[in-house]
């Protein structure tokens, strides 16, 4: 069977104040084309499917074109929702929906309910599971400790025991919204920490053909069975390194895969630029960049005057103005945004406290603080959803 997985659509997301709803069109035509010219059998999109909970009309009309394209192909889809998609509103419809082969799995309590489908050498089990945002579906799964780890663990555990139940030689996919150990972020995706813990073991996916993530934006294999597709799109500078792309998996009968990546279109390329603004507007050797979207990152020891109108006579598609002078590492004038980078919302309240009161926080004031943060992210979850 011949798998196309893809994630973190984003639909209706600008890149900085680029509107990308043409480049997100495109890329539909693009999966659309692939789908029909490569004689794929299913397509997996693995959640962010909009960018945010109630996306703006033209991102749901383009969400719908894309549905009636697939269905138009009778090639099946299986689709499941992410942390930045409302469940709830993703779902609507998902029953009739599925008539036409378009499979929606946005419930968490059907996560050991498989989309089955066939081929010359038996069955495969499709099974969705949504993005687990771990204080809303602890009751569901029956865990005590609220996180990432162990809500996923508990769901596919449900997969594993209807697997078990299945012919032998049934085969499996699996479709996960969630930041697995080893994967490598970017600065667009949405933090999902949990208890000072955003990472799950690959080792929780064991006992399944293949796993299809979505979450994080750049294509990375974690082992031959567990792979980001990436989204198709950039939607940060972090991402200028990024060769976009989806998996196309051939799975065989006996449950051993290959995989090639399918490059997207590139609506524009993305360059980090760095040094003064004179050495920016000199230097021949950053041609290239002219017609890229840019960042550019000034080192003057004094803002210049009118960087931004000077730098765009250069790159018209510069998209950002970064100020960080050269400055020895204690000097006190050293911006605050280089002293909290990569450094989580935990660590900065408990630098914080460390300031204040002269002495950090002890484990039980960690533990306050960890709880507090959790408590804060679940409240911002179901507010969207009643939104």
């Amino acid at each position: 069977m011949r798998l196309l997985h893809t994630s973190d659509w984003h639909l209706g997301r600008a890149f900085h104040r680029v509107g990308m709803l043409g480049a997100q069109a495109e890329f539909i035509g693009h999966l659309v084309a692939t789908v029909r010219e490569r004689a794929v059998d299913a397509v997996v999109v693995s959640g962010d499917v909009y960018d945010r909970a109630v996306p703006p009309l033209a991102a749901v009309e383009l969400f719908d074109d894309a549905l009636h394209r697939l269905a138009a192909l009778g090639v099946p889809t299986v689709m499941i929702s992410g942390n930045h998609d409302s469940a709830r509103r993703l779902g609507v419809g998902a029953g009739l929906i599925g008539r036409a082969g378009i499979h929606l799995r946005t419930d968490p309590s059907a996560c050991g309910t498989p989309v089955v489908l066939s081929d010359a050498h038996g069955d495969v089990a499709f099974y969705g599971l949504p993005y687990l945002e771990p204080a809303l579906v602890r009751h569901e799964f029956g865990v005590e400790k609220a996180g990432h780890e162990q809500v996923l663990a508990a769901a596919m555990d449900r997969v594993r025991s209807d697997l078990a139940a299945r012919p032998a030689g049934t085969r499996s996919v699996v479709l996960a919204h969630a930041f697995v150990t080893g994967g490598r972020p970017s600065d667009s995706e949405r933090d999902i920490t949990v208890g000072g813990v955003a990472a799950v073991p690959a080792g929780v996916f064991d006992g399944v053909d293949y796993v299809a993530l979505g979450h994080l934006h750049g294509c990375q294999t974690l082992t031959e069975r567990v792979r980001y597709s990436g989204s198709p799109l950039p939607y940060s500078f972090s991402e200028a390194d990024h060769l976009k792309t989806m998996w196309l998996i051939e799975l065989a009968g006996d449950g051993s895969l290959t995989a090639e990546r399918v490059d997207c279109p590139v609506p524009r390329a993305l360059a980090r630029i760095r040094g003064t603004l004179e050495e920016l507007l000199a230097d021949p050797a950053l041609a290239r960049h002219e017609g890229a979207w840019v960042e550019a990152t000034l080192t003057d020891p004094v803002r210049p005057a009118d960087p931004m109108a000077r730098l765009t006579e250069r790159f018209p598609h510069t998209l950002s103005l970064v100020f960080d002078p050269e400055r020895a590492p204690d000097d006190p004038a050293a911006s605050y945004a280089r002293r909290l980078e990569g450094r989580s919302d935990q660590q900065i309240a408990e630098d914080f406290v460390a300031h204040v009161r002269g002495t950090g926080p002890d484990a039980r004031e960690r533990a306050v603080l960890r709880d507090a943060f959790d408590a804060v992210r679940a409240d911002e979850a179901v507010r969207e959803v009643a939104r």
